[in-house]
């Protein structure tokens, strides 16, 4: 949906994903702080491109999703390929838009989030 947070007790709305092994989500906007609590806890937020929703994808919310881009290199505002394939098998593909918005963003996310970026800073001094 659009902005995606807005009106949620922040910080436990980005724990509750992380915590059920949500890795990524995709939505049309995100309110700007729980974003940022997404990225913290080490969540990939994706948007849908300008112009494009799950309607008019044809989306249902009961799909699998992949998403492939990442490990060839994220940056701030690059792209990825989700791949959504529905209960028949039918798939879905199409492009989104990455909502890291700097390298310091881009460097928590690859940590897994802000305390394992921590962590592994003060383990290795």
């Amino acid at each position: 949906g659009k902005e995606y947070g807005t009106g949620s007790s922040r910080d436990w709305a980005a724990k509750g994903p992380s915590l059920l092994g949500v890795k990524a989500v995709i939505a049309e906007s995100y309110e700007r702080i729980h974003r940022s609590n997404l990225v913290g806890m080490g969540v990939l937020p994706l948007a849908y491109e300008p112009g494009s929703d799950r309607v008019k994808l044809g989306l249902s919310g009961r799909e699998s999703f992949s998403i492939s881009g990442i490990a060839a290199g994220l940056t701030p505002g690059g792209r990825v390929t989700v791949t959504a394939r529905d209960e028949s098998g039918k798939e879905t593909v199409f492009p989104a838009v990455v909502r890291l918005n700097s390298a310091v963003e881009l460097d928590y996310y690859r940590h897994g989030g802000i305390l394992q970026r921590v962590l592994r800073q003060f383990l290795a001094a």
